[in-house]
């Protein structure tokens, strides 16, 4: 299967915020290619193996005040890539991933990000899911 990139949905009322954040459109992705899963928020990144990818669901919408920027859910440790309130795809891992610390401390068992084509991206990632048809 060749890769794909899939670029983040910006909500033009949340683009100065997080471009003082150093997230730009330029620098946001997610990456499904060869054997890797990779997201990348800026200075943040997320990388892991597509075996790793245990289910990927589109969810929203969300509070913006809980899904924009880079955000930790303090219930489950999940972590959140957002650039918009509408949708995104949230996908959980087998094994916890680093991504959201700079010092790679904390483990997230799920990813959110708020790509534009979240449902692509979800039946992407659901055809790798062990089980999946």
């Amino acid at each position: 299967m060749p890769g794909s990139v899939f670029r983040f949905a910006f909500d033009p009322r949340f683009a100065s915020v997080l471009r003082l954040a150093g997230v730009r459109p330029d620098n946001c992705y997610v990456a499904v290619e060869g054997a890797e899963l990779v997201a990348r928020f800026g200075r943040w990144l997320v990388r892991t193996p597509r075996a790793n990818v245990r289910d990927a669901r589109v969810t929203g919408p969300y509070s913006a005040l809980r899904a924009v920027g880079v955000r930790l859910s303090l219930a489950d440790r999940g972590l959140t890539f957002g650039t918009n309130a509408d949708a995104g795809v949230c996908v959980e891992f087998g094994e916890p991933v680093r991504g959201g610390d700079p010092f790679g401390l904390l483990r997230h068992p799920a990813l959110t990000v708020t790509v534009a084509e979240p449902e692509a991206l979800a039946a992407q990632l659901g055809r790798m899911c062990p089980g999946a048809r």
